[in-house]
């Protein structure tokens, strides 16, 4: 029903949709494209190919690099977990140039590759919360796709009105675009506001090709990410990387582990566990 808009950080509703001409705020969410160039792109995939890959749920096939983990009982361990891929220390580097990524260490890398021929999806679902961070971290390759965000809670989202066309009837509390009259708008947003059940709701955030994404916040812990069978064209690639949860890292309960497991991500030197 939505669409996330970058520029704004709102998710607007469709043109053909009930919600067209309506918005409401997204946090949570960065994209930044051509993240890296054609030519690296090239060289990643090629690499990755160079192993094997494992079938996974939905159509996709899988490599992880990340330690062993049973998240049912809680349980963590090292096991063949012998460090992130070389080709991969590039990507982590030009990651702490982003602000948004600043001390973010990955501990875990896992690759997807996705085709159409095979009905890839994957299921709407949140990432485990125990051992993994708050920032969710994904470069994807070969193909654009769409994230498609959904909510299981029981309240409401309020919307405001969008600015519409030039010389287009506006509708009550709506300004043009670039108006500064901030404390207006969100008066008369206020003052008639349209309220929708969270369930009724979905967002879509562009994938272009060669983009990362950034997840946190309330995109992280208050919606489900999947992506819809359809959105799947031509092949994809995607590398997400997770960093790790409170409780190991420093101050952490199992802080001691949470070290001993990122000297091994960052040595750079894994295979495919």
């Amino acid at each position: 029903n939505f669409t996330y808009c970058p520029a704004t950080g709102l998710a607007v509703g469709n043109e053909h949709s009930e919600f067209a001409g309506w918005a409401f705020p997204f946090p949570g969410v960065f994209v930044m494209e051509e993240f890296i160039s054609e030519d690296e792109e090239s060289e990643l995939v090629e690499l990755m190919d160079r192993d094997d890959w494992k079938p996974s749920q939905s159509g996709r096939r899988k490599q992880d690099y990340g330690p062993k983990v049973n998240f049912k009982k809680q349980r963590l361990k090292a096991g063949s977990f012998s460090g992130l891929p070389s080709f991969s220390k590039k990507i982590v580097a030009q990651m702490e140039a982003c602000s948004l990524l600043d001390g973010f260490s990955p501990v875990e890398q896992c690759n997807l590759d996705y085709r159409p021929e095979r009905g890839s999806a994957i299921d709407p679902h949140f990432d485990d919360c125990w051992l993994w961070g708050e920032r969710l971290v994904t470069l994807s390759l070969l193909s654009h796709t769409v994230l498609s965000m959904s909510c299981d809670s029981e309240g409401s989202i309020q919307l405001m009105p969008t600015a519409r066309k030039e010389n287009e009837p506006s509708p009550q509390g709506a300004l043009p675009a670039g108006s500064d009259a901030g404390q207006e708008r969100r008066s008369n947003s206020l003052a008639s506001p349209r309220l929708v059940p969270c369930r009724e709701v979905r967002v879509g955030i562009a994938l272009p090709r060669r983009s990362l994404l950034v997840l946190r916040g309330a995109a992280r812990y208050g919606w489900k990410h999947g992506i819809r069978r359809g959105r799947i064209r031509r092949r994809r690639v995607a590398l997400t990387f997770r960093e790790l949860s409170a409780e190991f890292s420093p101050g952490g309960a199992q802080e001691e582990l949470g070290r001993e497991l990122l000297a091994i991500a960052l040595s750079f030197q894994g295979r495919p566990v």
